[in-house]
């Protein structure tokens, strides 16, 4: 049998992790959410005197995942690597997907520019796709750059609540729609769709739902089937611990034979090489003989991803298997109680509550006017605090390696 060097590649990560594994101190095994083992600050390299409260906009990399990356590098000097393990298996089982439902990409914008390719969206400009004002601002870009050539799109407006009425999606998804998106948590404000909702509704009618689940997948408990959606994107430096370059595409396998392939590159195929010079065979001449796979991969993997993907991949493999021995139940039970802190106290100090209180998100948002422009970020600096700011608004987002004492600190230092 013949190895080719994509096969190497896709298992050269998770098997360089895999060696670095039993240096995680093992968690027992858990049902209903508790938060055992927590807080996990010796897991991090989190600087002393530093507070990190800005994971859903880049979450630290475990110190396993470095080890693992760090082999991976040694096995492109030339160090023989492990046995092969596979990260996209391991993110398939978080979101009960299947791994033929899964392709890499390099970040959650090109899974969904190919979802939307693959639809042929960019092309036709027939029908209209719908989406809402606290959807991915990114994705929001590319469908407004599509509506100035002539894609219907409809953009539904928050309320005042800050939030998403379903029945104003209603309103505007018709038997002419042909997607909508969402995202699953908003990265604003941590606003959850009832994504069972929205599908039910969207399918009804013919369509299809796209959802960005960058701040849901790791974060905490995350059902694709459940949920009904039918396709999914994100990268994974955020709750999944991973580096920039390197994301997820879900593609629901029933659909994979409905939708155009939207690329096409080396990685899709799954027999290529069979008639290719200089062995060339009897006969007519044929410079390739290939089979698309029937996959994820095989709709939406063209090449090797960017920066270095056998680091990459290794680094993945190795923080998935960390988020799974955590638990993404607890992870979130651990993380809980640090947001509501945050929720009863924040607003005393004169800043606006704009996450629905019910959220289950990791990110927590409050606005006030000219946050940016106050002194608030020279303080935080002074005290080595990290959290999310922007010119009206103010995001914090505390994961595994934080406790009561970092929520009490920040707000002693804004106070």
């Amino acid at each position: 049998m013949t190895i080719q060097r994509r096969e190497v590649l896709r298992g050269l990560g998770g098997a360089v992790a895999a060696a670095a594994l039993g240096k995680i101190p093992r968690l027992p095994s858990v049902g209903a959410p508790r938060a055992t083992g927590f807080p996990r600050k010796d897991d991090f390299l989190i600087a002393d005197g530093s507070t990190y409260l800005n994971a859903a906009y880049t979450h630290p990399i475990p110190k396993v995942s470095m080890e693992a990356a760090r082999r991976a590098a040694e096995a492109r000097c030339g160090v023989r690597p492990p046995a092969p393990a596979n990260p996209r298996a391991l993110f398939a089982e978080l979101i009960n997907a299947r791994p033929e439902e899964i392709a890499y990409v390099s970040c959650t914008s090109a899974g969904e520019n190919l979802v939307v390719q693959a639809l042929g969206l960019d092309r036709t400009f027939t029908g209209n796709v719908v989406t809402d004002g606290l959807h991915f601002d990114g994705a929001l870009l590319h469908l407004l750059e599509l509506k100035k050539q002539g894609l219907d799109v409809r953009v539904v407006q928050p309320t005042k609540e800050y939030r998403i009425d379903i029945h104003d999606l209603e309103r505007v998804v018709d038997k002419d729609t042909k997607l909508v998106e969402v995202s699953s948590v908003a990265m604003y404000n941590g606003f959850e769709h009832d994504l069972k909702a929205v599908c039910d509704l969207v399918h009804a009618h013919g369509a299809y739902v796209y959802a960005d689940i960058i701040h849901s997948a790791g974060a905490g408990p995350f059902d694709v089937k459940a949920s009904g959606v039918d396709f999914a994107a994100c990268s994974t430096f955020k709750w999944l611990m991973g580096d920039f370059g390197l994301g997820f595409l879900y593609a629901k396998q029933e659909l994979q034979e409905l939708i155009r392939r939207p690329v096409v590159g080396y990685y899709q195929a799954s027999r290529l090489d069979a008639f290719y010079p200089p062995n060339l065979p009897a006969g007519e001449y044929t410079p390739i003989a290939y089979d698309f796979e029937r996959s994820a991969a095989g709709m939406f993997e063209t090449g090797t991803l960017t920066g270095s993907p056998e680091v990459g991949i290794a680094l993945l493999a190795a923080s998935l298997t960390y988020i799974k021995e955590l638990g993404v139940a607890n992870i979130q039970a651990h993380r809980r109680p640090l947001i509501e802190k945050l929720q009863q106290e924040v607003p005393r100090l004169g800043f606006t509550p704009v996450t629905p209180p019910e959220s289950t998100a990791g990110n927590v948002t409050f606005a006030k006017t000219s946050v940016g422009q106050s002194d608030l970020p020279k303080k935080l600096q002074a005290a080595k605090i990290n959290v999310r700011l922007d010119t009206h608004w103010m995001r914090l987002s505390p994961s595994v390696y934080n406790d009561m004492k970092d929520i009490d600190r920040f707000l002693d230092v804004i106070s």
